[in-house]
């Protein structure tokens, strides 16, 4: 285990039993300007964080006990955001990560570059008020519930995570490949060509009015897409 400083004044848990991934995860951080505390199973998160600490990266598939598991046990002590890193990718254990209070879940291999991004927007997120909104849509990032004129709508994993990205972005117009890296990483490898499209289709439907004529979420021709005004 070992914890550094540098000049940021964010501090980054990493508990990640990967020896090589853990020292990986601790220089690019610091790279980036982050405090870091590294440890590599539950005992040493439990004696070593504390209240100072911003976000946690903690790895599901911890060898004594997994990561939702120890997080449980971490949020009855300190309020502390996290992102999951995990080389499962079913729906149900995203789901089972998010039931637990997850901010993100990012799936082995992973772009650092992407990683970093992530975590910039998690502290922007729970630095900020927790409600979005946008005309009829609200979105409580901390319940990750969203509501379409007070009442709930069920959005998918990625439908939620585009809607979450495209609100923490109103006006901005966001590239196919912005959200390419942000939603599925790894710049979309391994992601077929259409995902982007048929996620918005989908969450149309479920958020427009009249899903053949938006009004939340609009084309940019050639450029993306964008929520909101400029």
């Amino acid at each position: 285990m070992s914890e550094k400083r540098r000049r940021n004044n964010k501090t980054i848990g990493i508990i990640e039993d990967d020896i090589l991934l853990n020292q990986a995860l601790d220089t690019a951080l610091q790279n980036a300007g982050y405090h870091t505390i590294c440890v590599f199973n539950g005992k040493e998160a439990l004696t070593l964080f504390g209240d100072g600490v911003s976000l946690l990266l903690m790895d599901i598939g911890l060898p004594e006990e997994d990561g939702i598991s120890l997080y449980q046990k971490l949020r009855k002590k300190w309020k502390i955001p996290v992102i999951f890193l995990t080389a499962r990718d079913e729906e149900r254990d995203m789901l089972a990560a998010f039931d637990e209070g997850a901010d993100d879940y990012v799936v082995k291999p992973f772009s650092m570059k992407v990683l970093l991004k992530r975590i910039e927007a998690v502290l922007k997120r729970n630095s900020k008020n927790q409600i979005l909104s946008c005309g009829e849509i609200t979105l409580d990032l901390l319940g990750k519930q969203v509501f379409i004129n007070e009442q709930e709508i069920t959005l998918t994993v990625k439908e939620y995570q585009l809607l979450e990205y495209l609100m923490l972005n109103q006006g901005q117009v966001l590239t196919k490949e912005n959200i390419l890296e942000q939603i599925w990483g790894l710049d979309g490898q391994f992601v077929v060509d259409n995902a982007v499209s048929v996620t918005i289709n989908r969450m149309r439907k479920k958020i427009e009015p009249d899903a053949k004529m938006p009004t939340y979420i609009k084309n940019v021709f050639g450029l993306g897409y964008r929520i909101g005004d400029k």
